[in-house]
């Protein structure tokens, strides 16, 4: 059953390059009505790395989930072709620099499968996780290291080199929540006072929601990064209803941070600003000001033009958006593979969402679940903030496209996030020793 589940994972792998591919070729035919010269060795590295990337899963967590791998890959080489698409116009996106990170995510994908044999080693780590994630969230602040770009205080530069921590912060900060509601999650299920259909939480017990909420105000108002504070607040009361099945929690979790966003945007006018542009985008005086409702517009103008079916790879102008090879990419998308396109994209998106809550369910222990759960939210939820934003949905957070948006950092910590739901994966699935036994012992009397 293995050899049968890794040899369908190898084929639909090589699906996934083979549309890469192929859109890599429409690129160069849209623009210069040609193939790339380098798309050959461009097809061979990419094949090269899902494929290394394959043998290590295929030898260190046999029973995973088949299609996680090639739905990531297939995701994240759109992102290289458009990143591509868009060097050829602005000079300012570099696929081979994201090829690299590429490669890395793939190395740091191998180390995580490598080393962590055992995810339930992560529960011992919880609070050492929590630390760690709030060190994470706070160095931006720190003096001489952290920087601001683009108004959010979210960078560390060290010798030329930056990053942002908060990337790596949401992980370690998801096992925390896990490790921490496995642990307290008969006391926080406890109902309280009923006020009409709904059970409240006894007061004693809203420590946890609040302390979170403080942080995620904090990074709001400090950081200037609504989409980190509203992605780790979400995360935790999406996990904390997933522990307790306890729908006053989420209801709480909603006012506290729509009201704590309200109080922010009326005293900080970082935040106040961002409110105005989802509520006024089309106003002129917004347009032309430095933060203002123009990169949004462009990007509403890019999807209007990609229409249903878009423009073509290489036949759109999706460069006169800002930011289109990092927060606008999803738009850039838009306009040249239109409306169609980026269903396809989604449902992409949803069907590795899909499998990572599958996990979940299948997980035998309380942490397993948790986590699972919590990490495929987590995706899903940034998923959502970042196309919410960009079709003025929601207002505006800063959060990049998993796996498509140009950058070392979120690339990295998703290639993580994704060993980590494969190794919780191929542990839900793994059949019980004496089953594995009997099961050998079959194909050798079947030989």
């Amino acid at each position: 059953m293995t050899a049968k589940r890794r040899g369908a994972q190898l084929v639909m792998l090589a699906f996934a390059v083979a549309i890469v591919m192929v859109a890599y070729a429409n690129v160069g035919l849209g623009e210069g009505g040609k193939i790339p010269a380098g798309m050959l060795g461009y097809g061979l590295g990419l094949g090269g790395l899902m494929l290394a990337a394959y043998f290590v899963l295929a030898k260190f967590a046999p029973w995973a989930d088949p299609l996680i791998l090639p739905l990531v890959t297939l995701v994240n080489g759109i992102g290289l072709v458009m990143i591509y698409r868009l060097e050829l116009a602005t000079k300012l996106a570099s696929p081979n620099t994201q090829l690299f990170w590429t490669a890395l995510g793939v190395v740091m994908f191998s180390v995580t499968l490598i080393v962590l044999r055992d995810h339930r080693a992560l529960q011992r780590m919880t609070y050492t996780a929590g630390f760690v994630g709030l060190g994470l969230l706070i160095l931006p602040m720190a003096p001489f290291v952290g920087k601001e770009i683009q108004g959010a205080r979210i960078w560390v530069v060290v010798g030329g080199f930056s990053i942002q921590p908060g990337e790596f912060a949401k992980l370690a900060l998801v096992v925390f929540f896990a490790g921490y509601l496995v642990a307290k999650r008969d006391v926080l299920a406890l109902a309280g006072r009923r006020l009409l259909f709904i059970d409240l939480p006894r007061a004693r017990d809203l420590g946890p929601v609040l302390i979170t909420w403080i942080v995620s105000v904090g990074v709001l108002v400090l950081e200037k990064d609504l989409g980190t504070s509203l992605l780790l607040f979400g995360a935790f009361i999406a996990m904390l209803y997933i522990a307790t099945q306890r729908t006053s929690w989420v209801l709480i979790g909603v006012l506290l941070f729509v009201g704590g966003a309200f109080v922010a945007g009326q005293l900080f006018s970082h935040v106040g600003n961002r409110f105005e542009v989802w509520l006024n985008p089309g106003d002129p005086e917004l347009f032309y000001r430095a933060g203002g409702s123009g990169q949004l517009m462009e990007s509403l103008f890019a999807l209007g033009s990609g229409g249903i079916l878009g423009t073509g790879l290489g036949q759109g102008h999706p460069y006169l958006i800002p930011l289109s090879f990092s927060d606008f990419i999803f738009t850039a998308t838009g306009e040249e593979l239109g409306l169609t396109g980026l269903m396809a994209l989604l449902m992409v998106y949803a069907l590795i969402v899909e499998r990572g809550l599958r996990t979940s369910i299948a997980a035998r222990d309380p942490f397993s679940k948790l986590l699972a759960g919590g990490l495929s939210f987590i995706l899903a939820w940034q998923v959502f903030i970042i196309v919410g934003g960009v079709t003025n949905l929601i207002p505006l957070t800063g959060l990049v496209t998993p796996f498509m948006s140009q950058g070392g950092s979120a690339l990295l910590s998703n290639w993580i996030l994704i060993a980590l739901l494969v190794r919780m994966s191929d542990a839900a699935r793994r059949p019980p020793p004496q089953a594995i036994q009997d099961e050998g012992l079959t194909q050798v009397f079947q030989r």
